[in-house]
């Protein structure tokens, strides 16, 4: 069975990932990482080149993948759940995991990432961390098994959360 975990970016699934990955003695596998890998090239160049549907292809392509795969920590890039096919193929293997943190520990986690394009355009930062989650909360909701709240707590905190689950 593989551990999914999902949730808007930094909420913490990479870091959280990582370490539940070295804990259990399992692959971690990006789903973000892989596109790059494929496509030779940033996700802000994928999108401005050709656009986020190309880009939505692609993450179908590598979940289903990954989640004919077994016993993997799969760490979803926060849109991963925006098809349901997605959210399918990877809980017929797994079991998903929804990070969550408020907007305020979101803006503060990534206010300096610049490997991910606007996802509305000309909204504020601030803004469109909250329109994106409003709009992706009710989907989060019906993909997860479980949710774990990642504010105030350390990776630590919450990779030993996770592994009473597991």
């Amino acid at each position: 069975m593989n551990i999914v975990l999902i949730g808007y970016r930094g909420t913490g699934k990479s870091s959280v990932g990582r370490q539940l990955a070295t804990r259990l003695g399992r692959e971690l596998v990006s789903t973000d990482e892989e596109i790059i890998k494929r496509e030779q090239r940033t996700i802000p160049e994928i999108v401005a080149q050709k656009g986020w549907e190309y880009f939505r292809d692609l993450e179908s392509d590598v979940c289903k993948e990954l989640g004919l795969r077994d016993q993997i920590v799969i760490d979803t890039g926060g849109g991963a759940i925006l098809r349901a096919q997605n959210v399918d193929v990877l809980k017929k293997h797994g079991t998903l995991f929804w990070l969550t943190a408020s907007v305020e520990t979101i803006t503060k986690r990534i206010g300096d990432d610049n490997q991910r394009p606007s996802l509305t355009g000309t909204k504020s930062f601030v803004d469109e961390i909250q329109d994106v989650l409003r709009e992706r909360t009710p989907k989060y909701q019906t993909a997860a098994d479980h949710i774990i709240t990642t504010d105030n707590r350390s990776i630590h905190q919450l990779v030993e959360m996770l592994l009473t689950i597991v």
